[in-house]
This record gives structure tokens, C-alpha cells and sequence, in this order.
């Protein structure tokens, strides 16, 4: 399917779905002289402090981080896509959700959060699946001849979304988390529309009609997974979101596409899985 469409359509109704909850919730009662003046006034002190915006300070800090993810969210589903058709859905699915580790190496060096014995393991692990999907020693020519870029620059722009929220979470308030994600998908859906005019694209209905479905739960499992960060240890949301969701698409590409991986790519995704565990573990 046209891959410009597919990504429109699917934040397009990301994007409904939260302004639905917005106005739900009654919006957020902040105007947007209000939002930008608290966050102008607040914004060096809560990042010298380590503090938290107030209601207004956090509406505009929403926007702030929000609308630049948009960006980000929009390259990762892109390269998503690229990647389950150039690498398989297994392979794929375990590089999105391994972006997890970009969030955590920047939260080392900004907020000085030092893994344990245990993360490192972890880490160490990732780098290993990460060669041994994409070093194929049994190619001739090399062993950069099995190399995937498209794998790696998933791996990137889905971590450096991840540690958008993250970035959010820290200091903005989880009531505000409706307008956050309102900014995140609106952003993604204005690149992905401009970029679909430019490039003259006609939606076909059944690439529509993907992009719709597919845009629900891309919606909530950003709703849920900053909702659970509110309510469990981080400790036990991520092992749990991002093993178990590696799982079950390496279990549903063998099951509905038939895919087979080959030995180096199923031990790439067991040791993608140990390394997600551990490095989320105290």
C-alpha cells in the first residue's frame, strides 16, 4: 500500500481521538496566551530544578515538546513500514521496540540516571543483536554485505520518540497528557498531509481504510503507556509493553504471513527480548 496514505489517515485519526478526549476533558482551561507565558516564565527554573511546569506552564510545554515529536512519530512509522517490508515484520517490530535503549542512554547523560549491573548486561545484548541481524557472515562479499540501515534509522527515530514522552512525563504534569499527545499527533498528521499534496498522491479507499484502523491503536498505546508510567514502576511497564509486544509480532508474522526467520534473526530477536528486560531492571 502507498505508505504516504497509510500514515496520513492513520494520524488523522490519532489525532481526532485525542482532541475527542481533549474536549472531553474539557480542554485544558488554559489559553494560549496564558500556556506560553507560564512556560516562558517557568521554564528555566523547572529545568535548572529538576521541578515540574504548573497548569499553564505544562500546556505550553505540551506544545513544545508535542509538535517537534510530531516529527519524530511520523518518521518512525515511516521507517516502520520500510522496515516490515525490507526486513520482515519480526526484525522489525524488534528494533522499534528496542528504541527504548535511546531514551535511557540520554537519560544517563542529562539526568545522570547510571544503569546498574544488570541494565548494562543489557545493553551489551542489544549492540549484540543488532550485529548479528545485520552482519550476515554467510553472504560472500563481506560481512557489511547483509548490513540493513533501514533497521538502524527505526531504531533511532523510534527511541528518540520514545524519549520525547519521557522528556515530557519528567516535567510536565500527566494531567496534560490529552494535550500532549493532541500536539505529537497533530504534528505527524500536517507532515504527512504536506508531504502527501506535494507528492500528488491520490488515496486509494482501502489504503485509506488501513491507515483509519491502524490510527486507533497507535493513538492508545501512546494513552496507556504514559497513563501505566503514572501508575507502575517503569520497571515493570517496560519489560512488559516492549518484550511481550515483540513477542506477539514475531508470533503474528509466523502465524498470519507465514514469515520464517532465519537462525541469526530469531536469536537477534530472543536476545532483543533479554536486553529489554534487563535493562529495566533495578
Amino acid at each position: 500500500m502507498d505508505r504516504g496514505t497509510v500514515t496520513t489517515f492513520n494520524y488523522l485519526v490519532a489525532s481526532g481521538v485525542s482532541l475527542f478526549f481533549l474536549i472531553r476533558g474539557g480542554l485544558s482551561g488554559v489559553s494560549v496566551s496564558n500556556a506560553f507565558e507560564g512556560f516562558r516564565g517557568q521554564v528555566a527554573d523547572v529545568i535548572s530544578t529538576g521541578g515540574t511546569f504548573d497548569t499553564a506552564g505544562s500546556a505550553g510545554w505540551a506544545a513544545m515538546v508535542g509538535l517537534p515529536s510530531g516529527l519524530l512519530y511520523f518518521l518512525g512509522f515511516i521507517y516502520l513500514q520500510k522496515a516490515v517490508r525490507e526486513s520482515g515484520v519480526g526484525l522489525a517490530g524488534s528494533f522499534s521496540k528496542m528504541g527504548v535503549l535511546v531514551p535511557m542512554l540520554l537519560a544517563i547523560l542529562l539526568w545522570r540516571e547510571i544503569p546498574g549491573p544488570l541494565q548494562w548486561l543489557g545493553i551489551c545484548l542489544a549492540l549484540a543483536s543488532i550485529l548479528l541481524a545485520n552482519l550476515d557472515l554467510s553472504r560472500p562479499g563481506g560481512v557489511l554485505r547483509g548490513f540493513q540501515p533501514v533497521l538502524l534509522v527505526l531504531f533511532l527515530t523510534v527511541g528518540l520518540s520514545e524519549f520525547s514522552n519521557k522528556v515530557y512525563q519528567r516535567y510536565g504534569l500527566l494531567e496534560m497528557k490529552d494535550l500532549f499527545l493532541f500536539f505529537v499527533f497533530t504534528g505527524a498528521l500536517l507532515i504527512s498531509t504536506s508531504r502527501m499534496v506535494l507528492a500528488g498522491r491520490k488515496p486509494v479507499g482501502s489504503h485509506m481504510l488501513t491507515g483509519i484502523i491502524v490510527g486507533i491503536p497507535n493513538y492508545f498505546a501512546s494513552f496507556f503507556l504514559i497513563l501505566s508510567l503514572s501508575q507502575l514502576k517503569t520497571a515493570v511497564v517496560f519489560p512488559v509493553y516492549s518484550a511481550a509486544t515483540i513477542t506477539l509480532i514475531a508470533l503474528a508474522g509466523f502465524l498470519v504471513f507465514g514469515e520464517r526467520l532465519r537462525t541469526r534473526e530469531r536469536v537477534a530477536v530472543a536476545l532483543t527480548v533479554a536486553s529489554l528486560v534487563l535493562v529495566n531492571l533495578k
